[in-house]
C-alpha cells in the first residue's frame, strides 16, 4: 500500500511580480499630467489614494503565487473571483497521497453562530480522535482511489472518493488592489477597520502572501495598514 504523507503547513512562494510603489504613483499621475516627484510626495499620494479609496492606480501591477494547500482552502480562495487560478488537475495526473492534519495548537471547538464564531482549545479526547480519524479516512479513501485506477477507471472518476483534506497546488495571480481585499478578509489583525474572522488554514496562506506584498510594495503596504486595512 502507498505510504501517505500528512502535513499541517501551507506553501506559498512568490513566482513573479510586476510593478512596485512607483507603478501606483505613475498610474495616478497620468490623469493629471504631473511628473515632478519626491519620495515624500509619492508616499503622500499613495496615502491619499488609499484613504479616499481611489483604487485603480493600485491595479497596474501583478503578483503570481504558487500555493500548496488542502482542497478546502482552495475552495475559499476561489470565492475571490477577481484573481486568476490554475490548479493541478485530477483528470490529467494521479494525485499524490498528501493530506492535511491539524497541528497540535489548532483550536477545535467552534462556539457561536454563523458570522460570530469564536474558537476554543479542544479537549483531550478531541485532540486524540481528530488526527486518528483523519488518518484512517485518508488511508481508506486513497486505497479506494488506487484500486479504481488499477482497474483502469478514469482518473476523473476515481478522484471522487478523495476528501477535501487532500493537498493540491495552484498558481494564483492578482494585482495589489485585489491582494489587499483578499488580505482584509482572510487575516485577523488589530487595528482593522472592519474585523474579519477567517478560517485559520487560509489565513496561514494569507500571512505568507502578505509578507511578499510588504517586501515588493512597502509604501503601499504601510499605507494599507495605516488606513485600517481597507482595500481602496
Amino acid at each position: 500500500m502507498t505510504e501517505l504523507t500528512f502535513r499541517s503547513d501551507m506553501t506559498v512562494e512568490l513566482v513573479q511580480s510586476m510593478g512596485d510603489d512607483a507603478s501606483v504613483v505613475k498610474a495616478a499621475r497620468v490623469s493629471t499630467g504631473g511628473s515632478t516627484t519626491t519620495p515624500e510626495k509619492d508616499a503622500g499620494l499613495i496615502n491619499y489614494l488609499m484613504r479616499d479609496r481611489h483604487g485603480t492606480p493600485f491595479e497596474h501591477n501583478a503578483f503570481t503565487f504558487y500555493v500548496e494547500a488542502p482542497i478546502f482552502v482552495f475552495r475559499e480562495f476561489m470565492r475571490h473571483r477577481v484573481a486568476s487560478y490554475n490548479e493541478e488537475s485530477g483528470r490529467y495526473k494521479e494525485l499524490a497521497p498528501v493530506f492535511y492534519i491539524p497541528s497540535e495548537d489548532r483550536k477545535l471547538i467552534q462556539v457561536g453562530k454563523p458570522g460570530a464564531y469564536t474558537f476554543e482549545e479542544g479537549t483531550y479526547d478531541q485532540k486524540k480522535i481528530v488526527p486518528a480519524d483523519i488518518k484512517m479516512a485518508a488511508k481508506e479513501a486513497y486505497a479506494a482511489y488506487q484500486r479504481m485506477l488499477e482497474k483502469g477507471v478514469a482518473r476523473e472518476v476515481a478522484r471522487s472518493v478523495l476528501p477535501v483534506g487532500l493537498y493540491s497546488s495552484m498558481f494564483v495571480t492578482m494585482n495589489a488592489r485585489t491582494l489587499m481585499n483578499f488580505l482584509s478578509l482572510r487575516t485577523m489583525r488589530e487595528g482593522t477597520m472592519f474585523p474579519s474572522f477567517p478560517q485559520r488554514e487560509i489565513e496561514m496562506c494569507a500571512e505568507k502572501m502578505e509578507d511578499f506584498f510588504a517586501e515588493v510594495m512597502p509604501v503601499t503596504y504601510a499605507t494599507f495598514n495605516k488606513n485600517g486595512r481597507v482595500a481602496p
